[in-house]
């Protein structure tokens, strides 16, 4: 999947100004509009999901994270690593992954929206 011109809004798990290890358990999530390689908004979410993923049921979990990317309009997810279930509820959101994200969150940013942009 591709996107068409224009914005794209990529969310990163964020730990300092890197990439966090884990995306179904951040604490803090960016979300940033990239706009012809360049981002544009840069905001940092306190998700606490580091600490209710744990709290209910996975579908608990799922719900609170779905309820996030649909509030703040996420296009593309990028993360090291996320699990099967995750990554088929984004699938079935329509929303891009891409794994492997390591380093600098602002270059995995920059990176995941030109991948998802083809």
């Amino acid at each position: 999947m591709t996107l068409a011109d224009g914005p794209v809004t990529v969310a990163v798990p964020l730990e300092g100004d890197r990439v966090g290890p884990r995306w179904g358990k951040a604490a803090t999530v960016v979300v940033a509009v990239v706009v012809d390689g360049d981002v544009v908004a840069w905001t940092e979410h306190p998700v606490g999901w580091d600490v209710s993923h744990d709290a209910g049921g996975e579908g608990q979990h799922h719900a609170r994270v779905v309820r996030f990317l649909r509030d703040e309009r996420v296009q593309v997810v990028t993360a090291e690593h996320v699990g099967e279930g995750m990554a088929r509820m984004l699938d079935s959101m329509g929303i891009v992954l891409v794994l492997g994200a390591a380093g600098r969150a602002r270059d995995a940013v920059l990176a995941a929206a030109a991948a998802a942009a083809g």
